[in-house]
């Protein structure tokens, strides 16, 4: 099977909600502000896979959503549109943050149009995100969505706190990765639930499988940096490195590496003292100690986790899709 093809397959069986969403994302971003309206193209141009979206989409679904054929702009439509503003605010501000020259294969706003604009375009998109909670009316829906927000904010500000810290735990790595991507990955599966006005347990179940299929896909993400090619990532191979991110394949190569990797590491990550030719060292070392590996591995318990939080609903097509998905998730390349 085509790694891609799960996520392909998903976006074909929500092709009307998707055609829906993605009006209302178009709709939401005019504004009588040039600026506002020429960066929001620009990311409307640069696409991306729309996951979280896909997943109020398919999570409303899956839950047995009914919609009224009339509506232009159903419920778990303007939820999606809701979650998918609220993600690429937290892209334009990360670019700000980390520097970031590319995103999803082409220029990121920031080094076109400058870190003020990408800043304060993000707050616009993240205003645009609550007025269509508040047009929702749900307080629970408000109170997901608002606490994941939070919740990535303090992921963002934790990993900043952990940056260049090679004594950084695996558990308090984790932490970063459920507040910085996990979150909102729950959160959109479980807005999509709540559309659908479901069980408890089907929500319940739904924010299990969210929260567990963002830990891997940041995992991987993790593992890319130091494996992708550049080209099919989209952005730079190796700025963790250069930021001196801890991930979970330096954590891997240097809880393995012998005294003398110790001191490259330590070099390099901590001390920030980095030269033209200590990134390829680097892979050298994370490909010696099979770090890429046991990335992918962990990124594999969690995939299953999410998997196995599906064996709530039965047997369908859409289920066998999030199944997919969570195996994809680990075996994408981009």
């Amino acid at each position: 099977m085509d790694k891609e093809e799960p996520l392909q397959k998903l976006l074909d069986y929500l092709a009307a909600d998707m055609a829906m969403c993605n009006h209302v994302i178009m709709d939401k971003m005019k504004s009588s502000v040039d600026l506002v309206s020429q960066l929001a193209a620009h990311l409307i141009v640069a696409g991306g896979k729309r996951l979280r979206p896909l997943l109020t989409l398919a999570s409303a679904h899956l839950c047995g959503y009914e919609q009224d054929s009339n509506d232009l702009q159903p419920r778990h439509v303007r939820l999606a549109a809701c979650i998918e503003f609220l993600h690429t605010a937290t892209l334009l501000h990360d670019d700000v943050i980390d520097e970031s020259m590319l995103r999803r294969g082409t220029d990121s706003a920031n080094a076109i149009f400058g870190n003020s604009a990408s800043v304060l375009v993000g707050d616009f998109l993240f205003a645009r995100a609550f007025q269509l909670m508040t047009e929702d009316g749900s307080l629970k829906v408000m109170r997901i969505v608002s606490q994941a927000s939070a919740t990535i904010a303090e992921g963002e500000i934790l990993q900043m706190t952990m940056q260049n810290d090679l004594s950084t735990s695996v558990s308090r790595y984790f932490e970063v990765v459920y507040g910085k991507t996990a979150a909102l990955f729950a959160a959109s599966c479980r807005v999509g639930a709540l559309a659908a006005e479901c069980k408890s347990q089907d929500e319940e179940a739904l924010d299990v499988y969210g929260t567990n299929l963002g830990m891997a896909f940041q995992l991987v993400d993790d593992a890319l940096d130091y494996s992708a090619d550049q080209e099919k990532l989209g952005k730079t191979v190796g700025d963790d490195f250069r930021e001196g991110k801890i991930t979970y394949p330096v954590l891997i190569a240097y809880e393995k590496a012998d005294a003398e990797e110790k001191k490259f590491w330590e070099r390099v990550i901590e001390k920030g003292e980095q030269n033209e030719e200590d990134l390829l060292h680097a892979f050298s070392l994370i490909r010696k100690h099979h770090a890429i590996e046991a990335t992918l591995q962990e990124a594999m318990v969690f995939a299953n986790k999410a998997c196995d939080a599906l064996a709530h609903f039965p047997e369908s097509e859409l289920r066998n899709l999030f199944q997919d998905i969570a195996k994809y998730t680990v075996n994408r390349h981009f």
